[in-house]
This record gives C-alpha cells, structure tokens and sequence, in this order.
C-alpha cells in the first residue's frame, strides 16, 4: 500500500477536513459562551436578589426607627435620640426654625416645656440609595412645645446615613400640612 503525501490528497478532501475542525471550534466555542452567558445571567439574579434583600432590610430598619422614634416621643426619651441623631444633625421645622440635635436635647430633657400628648405617622415611604437613606411621611401629632400646645399634621422627610454600622439620622424637614 502506497501513501499518498498530504500534498497529493485531492484538494476537496483537505478542505472537508478543515472544514470538520473548524465546525467542531466552533461548535466549542458556542458552548463555551451559551454557558458563560447562563452562568453571567444567574450570577447577576444572585446579585439582585441580594441587593433586593439588603434594601429590604434597610427599608425594615428606618421604618423600625421612624416607628421607634413616636415611641420615644410619648416616653419623653431622650436617650433614644443621643443614639439614632447624628452629632450635626439638623431639622428644619414646620416653624421655620433650624434646630441642631443639642438644642433639641435640650428642650426634650425639660418635661414642662417639652411633651408628647399623641403622635401618629402615617404614608411612611423609604427609598434606599446605597448607604443613604430618606424617609417621607405625614405626622400628625399633639405635643408641648416650649410651653406652647401644637396640634398639627405636617409632611416630614427624614434623612438617613449609614455610619460604622449603624444607620444615623442626618437631617430632617417637616412642613405643615395645607388645610
């Protein structure tokens, strides 16, 4: 039996054996990218569904705090203030006065001047951006404030930031609500 050399192959045969080598690249290489594709497109449900869990959570803790915040109100609580207001906290009020988280410290520490006879938020809505925070909701309230009775409703939105692991209150607004 005498063997031809490659060079003396019919061309056409040749041909099909790199096309056939080519064919099975190929089909390699579309395997290859349908499983990096399937594998970036669970990768990515993964991450969305953490993140969605993670902003849930955040959604949880500030509405926890908001709730938190109307109980220490009524209880005339001042430590939980000193621990969820930031040291530059502020908050302009419906008043039109700025307030810094001293000065309301100190008002709240004088029961005669300052106290909570009821207190409801209602519409709460929190929107999450990274480790930002911001809080809507109407608050309807009774309180003593400076020895003066207040009994009003007003739009609020609360600002939070993340801080060594724990969520702070930055800034606050409040405006009376329109009759």
């Amino acid at each position: 039996m005498k063997l031809l050399p490659i060079a003396k192959l019919p061309r056409a045969r040749v041909d099909y054996h790199r096309k056939q080598k080519g064919r099975t690249m190929n089909a390699k290489n579309l395997a290859l990218w349908i499983s990096l594709f399937i594998i970036a497109l669970f990768a990515g449900l993964s991450v969305t569904q953490a993140q969605t869990g993670t902003k849930a959570d955040v959604v949880a803790t500030i509405t926890n705090l908001e709730n938190d915040g109307v109980k220490a109100d009524l209880a005339g609580d001042t430590a939980f203030y000193q621990k969820a207001l930031a040291e530059d906290w502020t908050r302009g009020d419906s008043d039109g006065t700025f307030y810094t988280k001293a000065e309301v410290m100190k008002l709240m520490a004088d029961a005669k001047d300052f106290k909570t006879n009821s207190e409801e938020l209602s519409e709460l809505k929190v929107r999450v951006y990274g480790n930002t925070a911001v809080a809507t909701y109407k608050d309807t309230y009774d309180i003593l404030f400076k020895g003066e009775h207040r009994a009003h409703t007003i739009i609020a939105t609360d600002t939070f930031v993340k801080m060594g692991g724990e969520w702070k209150q930055v800034a606050s607004h409040g405006a009376s609500v329109a009759k």
